[in-house]
This record gives C-alpha cells, sequence and structure tokens, in this order.
C-alpha cells in the first residue's frame, strides 16, 4: 500500500518521466518535479504538482525519483554545478531512486558518490513505453539496499502497476534492464526480417503479424508494434540511438563476463546500417528521433521493397 504522504522528487518529465510522474499526481503524492525544459512540466500543475527552477529546490522531499537518458546526465543532475548534492545546503533525500536505463559502471560510480552523503541509491529501471504505462501496464526491476529498496517499491508500484522485482543488493537491476533491451532489439529486428519474407511472398503484414500475436509467439511487445510495422507508424517510442546504446551496454558486459552473444552482435549491426542510412540523408535528424520500428524500412530496402502503409485498423492490445 503506497503511503501518498510522502513528499516525492521527481527529476525529468521525458516521453517516460512525465507519464509516470503524473500518475503519482493522480494518485495524491506532493510531488515536486524539476526538468530541463521546464515549460515541459507545467501541464502537471493542473494535478497539483509543483514544478521548480533548480534541482537543489528538491532538496527537502522524502524520496527522489530520476528518469534520464544517460549517466553522465545523472551525475549531472546530482553533482554537477547546478546539481542537487553539490548546491543543497542542509539535509538531503536518504534515497535517491532512479528509473534511468544507465551502466553498471556509471550506476555503481554514482551510489560510492552517494553513499559518502549517506545517501541510499536505489536502481529502479522500468520495461515499457507511454503507451504501456497508460494502460497501467508498465512494470520495474529494483535493486539496491533491502531496507531502502522496499521502502521504495510501493511508490513504484504506482507507476509500475503490472509488477516491481526486487532483485538483489548493487547494480543488479541495471543488469536485468540491459539484457531486457538487448532482447527487445533482438525481437524487434527478427520480428521485421520474418514480417518482410511474409509479406514478399504475398501474405499481408497485418494478416502475419495478427496470427503471430495470437500465437505462443506472441507478447505484449509485438501486440503493440504491430501498428507501427502494418501502418508505417514511426511515432518515437525509442530511438534507433537509444537501442544502439543499450546493445552496445550489453556487448561490453559479454566481453567482460566471457559471455558469447553472436545475436546480439549481429543486431547491433543491423541497427548500426538503419543509423549510418539515416545520417546519410539530409533530414537525418528527424529520421534519428523517429521510432526505432522504422528500420524496417532499411531492411526492406536490403530486400529489394517498397513499404506502403496497409491503412488498417489493428489493436496495440494496450487499449484501455
Amino acid at each position: 500500500m503506497s503511503n501518498n504522504k510522502q513528499k516525492i522528487g521527481w527529476i525529468g518529465v521525458g516521453r517516460m518521466g512525465y507519464q509516470m510522474a503524473e500518475r503519482l499526481a493522480k494518485a495524491g503524492y506532493d510531488i515536486s518535479i524539476w526538468n530541463r525544459t521546464k515549460a515541459k512540466a507545467e501541464p502537471l500543475t493542473k494535478l497539483g504538482a509543483k514544478v521548480v527552477d533548480k534541482p537543489v529546490d528538491l532538496a527537502g522531499v522524502d524520496m527522489l525519483f530520476a528518469i534520464v537518458s544517460e549517466g553522465k546526465d545523472l551525475e549531472e543532475v546530482y553533482f554537477g554545478p547546478n546539481g542537487i548534492v553539490t548546491n543543497a545546503k542542509g539535509a538531503l533525500p536518504k534515497t535517491f531512486v532512479d528509473c534511468s536505463s544507465i551502466s553498471v559502471d556509471d550506476s555503481a560510480r554514482i551510489r560510492e558518490r552517494l553513499k559518502e552523503r549517506s545517501i541510499e541509491f536505489v536502481c529502479a529501471p522500468v520495461s515499457g513505453n507511454g503507451l504501456v504505462i497508460k494502460a497501467g501496464k508498465l512494470s520495474s526491476v529494483v535493486s539496491g539496499p533491502e531496507a531502502a529498496a522496499k521502502a521504495a517499491m510501493p511508490v513504484i508500484e504506482v507507476f509500475a502497476p503490472r509488477g516491481v522485482s526486487y532483485v538483489g543488493d548493487g547494480e543488479l537491476a541495471r543488469i536485468c534492464k540491459i539484457a531486457h533491451n538487448v532482447m527487445l532489439g533482438v525481437v524487434i529486428e527478427n520480428l521485421i526480417e520474418i514480417t518482410l519474407l511474409a509479406n514478399k511472398m504475398g501474405v499481408p503484414r497485418h494478416a502475419f503479424l495478427a496470427f503471430m500475436n495470437n500465437g505462443v509467439m506472441g507478447s505484449m511487445f509485438t501486440a503493440y508494434k504491430t501498428p507501427a510495422l502494418v501502418n508505417l507508424d514511426w511515432t518515437t517510442t525509442f530511438t534507433p540511438e537509444l537501442l544502439r546504446k543499450d546493445l552496445d551496454l550489453g556487448l561490453e558486459l559479454g566481453r567482460e563476463w566471457d559471455v558469447p552473444m553472436p545475436v546480439t552482435a549481429a543486431t547491433r549491426e543491423v541497427i548500426q546500417q538503419h543509423i549510418g542510412k539515416a545520417l546519410s540523408q539530409p533530414n537525418a535528424k528527424e529520421i534519428l528521433a523517429e521510432d526505432f520500428a522504422k528500420m524496417a524500412e532499411t531492411m526492406a530496402e536490403l530486400a529489394g521493397m517498397k513499404l506502403d502503409s496497409e491503412n488498417k485498423n489493428v489493436k496495440t492490445g494496450l487499449e484501455v
């Protein structure tokens, strides 16, 4: 049962962070938010959230959450010139909870720096995207000091009601999230391959994917990517460059721990091919800001195909 009397601080309202913070605000939490672009957080004030000017303005909360793009961004908001830790004059929150996808090394380094200030660091990366959050199907994996992690879990369950798994101390949740996103990359690449094969041989994409989603190989992921592959809707859930970053993190761990990852390595090169093709275009920035599933167009071109939208009203499985 969540204790919504707690004061929650929140850093980051991007595609994921906004909706996660929104769920806490709707649940009645006293939540204060900082985002680099303040205007993006302002709509949450209608739900009772407060928007602050600087990270240090969150120093008085009971628990501080963050969700940012990379480890360097997290270090910046914690320890940078305008960071909360750097500029705090008095007591800081005893628990920092990070929902970002960052490397194990970055996480461990941040943990040590926070430990010097007697701050517990809880890793709580999530599985899903904006559509998943809206449908109430986000999940999370948690690691860190057990007492601090267990205290944070009821708050995390508000925005990740599908389930929160505690996997142990330290950076173990980071490893789980990296493994999760490696699988995401491999699955989308293979799903595109087999969809293109069936499509080139005459099977409409919507019909093939309906079969897949109804079968034992279907999943929440294959279902909610179906409209993208059928109708070429590349509305961003996750960019190809962010996916490449996570595949690189997985491959780095594989090399460090002597675990062969040939399928991951091949997938990484397919994504690099898509990124490289985008970089050769005058509108590269716009292409790379679109969803990673857009690599279906790159792979179709390699197969001698040109994809057109099938203009079918297909369900995502996440309808609310």
